[in-house]
């Protein structure tokens, strides 16, 4: 079977290493603002506004359209430049419609060109872009058979 056509989303990602998060949600759910906060942590950028789904091999990678290399927008600040990194393979994704209401939340996924990743959705506590930090760092959820 053919790899699927790459595809372009209205979203964010950043990367910790080699393993990215992929941040979806409506224009003006937060998605820059997490990035943000993980970039502050030690987080790269990979794309603000527009990511590039991809296949290469079995991964799912990141990218970032050329003219919006770089640069992330903070709302009420402006454009910003910003080191970025990319391509990435995916590894998660948030969805920052959606609002987390329970404290263990059961698992869940998405699927993008034919993979289903893990999904988070948005937690509104301020150690929500560190838990997604570790979530990178440590391959996953502690109840997450191996």
């Amino acid at each position: 079977m053919p790899d699927p056509a790459p595809q372009i989303l209205h979203a964010t990602a950043v990367a910790l290493g080699d393993r990215a998060v992929l941040i979806t949600g409506a224009s003006g759910s937060g998605k820059s603002a997490l990035a943000l906060e993980m970039m502050a942590r030690g987080a790269m950028l990979v794309a603000d506004d527009r990511v590039i789904l991809s296949t290469m091999g079995a991964k799912v990678m990141l990218d970032c359209p050329e003219p919006l290399r770089g640069m992330i927008e903070a709302r009420g600040v402006g454009l910003l430049h910003a080191e970025y990194r990319s391509p990435v393979a995916l590894a998660l994704a948030v969805d920052m419609d959606q609002t987390e209401t329970e404290r263990l939340p059961p698992h869940r996924g998405i699927t993008y060109l034919s993979q289903t990743f893990p999904l988070l959705h948005n937690v509104a506590s301020r150690h929500f872009p560190s838990a997604v930090l570790q979530y990178l760092r440590s391959n996953g959820r502690a109840d997450t058979a191996p």
